[in-house]
């Protein structure tokens, strides 16, 4: 992927190395660890768990935001993620203007082990996420190993792909469709919240594929196999794949983020088509069309 020369966004903010509040207690043992696993899936909802830094281009061991020391590796990582939020901020003011909506853009929380929002206190094993309280993006970067050596989804356009679809997620929040669905969820039983919730997420998978779609038209970012790591990262991280591997056994019904094929499927149709109408899973689903 050609980012080295992009344009770093200035809406970094830089946790790393600070301590964050204790987190109430949801259980423990195994099945805590299960539940952990699940919600690495790429923007779990933290709703449904019971910029100051430094680097030296000689590779010295650089500071978080607290001034503690930071893994030198995570250099590069930071600097790529700067680049890719920053990329997704050239990307959709003109695609949300059309529809009437200011794009305001989301700050991306780097932060380790644990973090405080404004949606509650999240561990790095949540995975990345987006809390719409506060418009903020977190992530520890640390997860980027996870998904090469864990999940098998190497690549830059991979952990590309994180980044987008929790942007995604605040998309749908400009856009309303996050209030919604937390309405509608209040509402439901359980399969019913599931359900709905395997649908916003399915069209958070296609909306970062919107943003590869115009990237690579606007500004050619992708290279040759690049396409395939953003495929095979969408795979690695279906509902289905995950349980699988967690438990041996695959239950449809408590699904929340999309099968293997519903999450390639949908982020190939946003890479493809590139427009938010190709993106109405709800629709879609309404029609018959179940999620796909």
């Amino acid at each position: 992927m050609r980012w080295q020369g992009g344009r770093r966004s200035s809406n970094i903010e830089d946790r790393r190395g600070m301590r964050a509040g204790r987190p109430l207690a949801v259980g423990g043992g195994a099945g805590a660890l299960v539940l952990a696993i699940l919600f690495m899936l790429f923007g779990g909802d933290p709703e449904q768990l019971p910029s100051g830094a430094s680097r030296s281009p000689s590779g010295q061991v650089g500071t978080g935001g607290s001034g503690a020391q930071v893994d030198p590796a995570q250099a590069e990582l930071e600097d790529f993620v700067s680049v890719i939020l920053a990329d997704t901020e050239d990307t959709w003011p003109g695609l949300l203007e059309p529809q009437g909506v200011r794009y305001a853009e989301p700050r991306l929380v780097l932060f380790s082990d644990a973090v405080e929002s404004s949606c509650g206190f999240q561990e790095s094993a949540v995975g990345p996420f987006y809390c719409p309280l506060d418009q903020r993006v977190y992530l520890d970067l640390t997860f980027f190993r996870e998904l090469d050596r864990r999940f098998g989804a190497p690549g830059d356009f991979a952990r590309a792909y994180v980044v987008a679809h929790e942007v995604g997620h605040h998309v749908q929040n400009l856009l309303g469709i996050s209030d919604e669905v937390h309405s509608m969820r209040g509402r439901m039983g359980q399969t019913d919240a599931n359900a709905l919730s395997v649908l916003q997420e399915l069209q958070a998978d296609c909306f970062a594929g919107i943003w590869a779609h115009h990237a690579q038209r606007q500004r050619q970012v992708l290279e040759t196999g690049d396409v395939e790591e953003g495929l095979n990262a969408a795979s690695a991280i279906g509902d289905d794949t995950l349980q699988r591997r967690a438990s041996g056994r695959v239950m449809p019904e408590s699904f929340t983020h999309g099968s293997s094929e519903q999450r390639v499927r949908w982020f190939r149709r946003g890479l493809e088509q590139g427009t938010l109408e190709a993106c109405d899973t709800f629709g879609a689903a309404s029609s018959g069309e179940k999620g796909r």
